[in-house]
């Protein structure tokens, strides 16, 4: 399977301590097998910080990875995702706040923000947020956590 990873540099090798804490999946690698999403990431990447806009390519060994991992899949929005990706983002919390290998799942992009912050606060409860990101067209995202977890990934 073909991933994806846009930044404003080639990735050769995958340093865990570049990678930002409280994301959606914690702090890890981060890519996805929607090209048009990287080149999306790399473009945001450098108008932040410079630097041109890079794609790097890798082939994941998804049926070895779910077989000798821990792996965690979402396949669509649900209240058990939000409370993940809640509690990832929570920097009150304990991190790492899972033990998982590898984590698949929606991308709670810029565009949901609002809706995370709007059930945070007590505004909306979490079947409403569930089923306001029903209707986002949201791209899947593949984090790995640690060397084992990039092990599966050659890049191409």
């Amino acid at each position: 399977m073909k991933l994806y990873h846009g930044s404003n540099v080639i990735i050769d090798r995958v340093d865990f301590a570049k990678c930002h804490p409280f994301k959606d999946f914690g702090r890890g690698f981060y890519l996805t097998d929607n090209i048009k999403h990287a080149r999306n990431m790399a473009f945001r990447r450098c108008m932040r910080t410079g630097g041109e806009e890079c794609v790097t390519e890798y082939e994941f060994n998804f049926e070895g990875a779910v077989q000798d991992l821990k792996v965690k899949i979402f396949d669509k929005p649900s209240e058990d995702w939000a409370e993940f990706v809640m509690m990832n983002r929570n920097e009150a919390a304990t991190h790492p706040a899972h033990d998982y290998d590898i984590v698949i799942g929606p991308i709670a992009d810029d565009s949901v923000v609002m809706s995370f912050r709007l059930f945070q606060d007590g505004y909306i409860s979490i079947s409403e947020l569930v089923k306001r990101l029903e209707y986002k067209e949201l791209s899947i995202q593949y984090f790995f956590h640690n060397a084992k977890a990039i092990s599966y990934l050659t890049r191409v």
